[in-house]
């Protein structure tokens, strides 16, 4: 069994890294791949749109053919063709072929992205998965913040060919190295796997399809009647969707885990925090590089603090998780990001790097702390059969959270005449934004061991029967 932990959180780890990674350094290396292969704007934003779509829509569906066959030949198989997609990019003689491949490459990182978090749910018990959930928090902030240093060495020495060479190696081996794990997972009992659901999955697809869709048409035009038409149409997905979870009998999202009032809690804590992050972040880029005058490498310097927080901020999460339970600890760091969101609203063409670093660092901080406790108490609050669901949702929101985020920022700029006059009301709006999901942190239990009790286990307490106070 310690073989199966220690397989498992490297695979959970490796696996998130490389998926940060992607994101990162193609963020570098995209104006190098647009005039190398001839590509318009149009055309080199879609490498990252057709991916983010593909995933998102994909994510929950993921998590339960997890949950049915397996979340580590899932992760192993998304692994692999997260691989073979970066390799074939890498090869592409062309845009068409690069956004193709793309759509393959989000397709397999909606396999393994929620298994990454079903693994560490089947292989640890509850009252253990903060310190392996803070551990690949940590990573991700790692790989977030050396994304763009190593993408941007990679591009300037080997081309951009090579950033999507980096982690295929890698990928192949940890994905081999976790199908080499013999111990069986735990699972459902003989004849109670979780049903598929197809009209769910392509409702649900096509429902977050059609948001991210209006999402980034949002951000990339202010607005237009593709905006209009893809919210409208994942509006009809959406509406037909709950029709069609009520009536089925074996739904995509069982009833005990989006009806929970923890789960619901932490998906609205994630996908606000995440939102406010980036959507911070990337008002920052444009006030540090347009208002004060820096360069990308040292923008990137002035928001490194950001990442090392974050980093070092999830394991200390994790201790204050067990401590104080999720309820304190993701209200505390909603507040701490609104905070950290709220003053750099107040930053001016005078700012110092200190002013901005300590803005930097509550930012990284409060959101390493949400990242962490939210994510545990989702992921321990699911049933083991339900792991991959519960995964494939956290994902999802940490998807669609960054997309709205920029989505908000850039529309608010837009309106706001000029980024000096409009830094102060984008940001507000942002920190209010976090405000919110500190008021849904308070559905969160006050102490972890609240959300060891399964669904199922809640379901078959008697009526009537005693119940520990634990919700204090």
């Amino acid at each position: 069994m310690l073989s199966l932990r220690r397989v498992t959180l490297a695979g959970s780890v490796v696996g998130a890294v490389l998926v940060a990674l992607d994101g990162t350094v193609l963020t570098v290396a995209r104006p190098a791949l647009q005039h190398d292969l001839g590509a318009s704007l149009t055309e080199a934003q879609w490498t990252s749109t057709a991916y983010l779509i593909a995933v998102a829509s994909l994510l929950v569906f993921a998590g339960r053919l997890g949950d049915r066959y397996g979340h580590r030949r899932l992760f192993a198989l998304g692994m692999l063709g997260f691989a073979a997609a970066s390799a074939g990019i890498g090869w592409a003689p062309g845009i068409g072929w690069v956004i193709a491949l793309r759509v393959v490459q989000g397709g397999c990182g909606a396999l393994l992205q929620p298994a990454t978090l079903g693994m560490l749910r089947a292989a640890y018990p509850p009252e253990r998965l903060g310190m392996p959930i803070a551990l690949r928090t940590s990573a991700i902030g790692v790989a977030a913040a050396a994304g763009p240093l190593v993408g941007g060495v990679l591009t300037d020495r080997f081309g951009w060919r090579s950033v999507f060479f980096l982690g295929v190696v890698p990928a192949v081996v940890i994905a081999l190295l976790v199908l080499r794990v013999k111990e069986p997972e735990p699972s459902a009992a003989p004849g109670a796997a979780p049903g598929l659901d197809p009209g769910g999955v392509v409702l649900l697809g096509a429902a977050l399809a059609c948001l991210v869709t209006a999402l980034v048409t949002l951000s990339d035009r202010g607005g237009s009647a593709y905006t209009v038409l893809a919210a409208a149409a994942g509006g009809v997905a959406a509406t037909a969707l709950v029709r069609h979870e009520r009536r089925t009998p074996s739904p995509l999202l069982p009833l005990s885990v989006v009806a929970s009032p923890v789960v619901v809690a932490a998906l609205c804590t994630l996908l606000t925090a995440s939102a406010a992050l980036f959507g911070t972040l990337f008002v920052a880029s444009y006030f540090l590089q347009d208002v004060l005058g820096l360069d990308a490498l040292g923008t990137a310097l002035y928001l490194l603090p950001a990442a090392l927080c974050m980093v070092l901020a999830a394991p200390l999460g994790a201790v204050l998780l067990r401590r104080h339970g999720a309820r304190v600890t993701t209200g505390a760091g909603m507040v701490l990001l609104a905070l950290g969101v709220f003053a750099f609203g107040r930053l001016d063409g005078t700012a110092t790097a200190p002013a901005v670093g300590a803005c930097a660092v509550a930012v990284g901080a409060g959101f390493g702390a949400v990242m962490v406790s939210a994510t545990e108490a989702l992921v321990r609050r699911a049933a083991v059969a339900d792991a991959g669901v519960a995964g494939g949702l956290q994902q999802t929101a940490m998807n669609v959270g960054p997309t709205l985020g920029v989505a908000l920022s850039t529309t608010l700029l837009a309106a706001g005449h000029g980024l000096p006059r409009a830094l102060g009301p984008t940001l507000t709006v942002l920190a209010l934004v976090t405000c919110v999901g500190a008021v849904a942190a308070r559905g969160l239990p006050s102490r972890t061991r609240d959300t060891a009790r399964s669904p199922a286990q809640e379901q078959a307490r008697p009526p009537g029967g005693p119940v520990a106070r634990t919700d204090r």
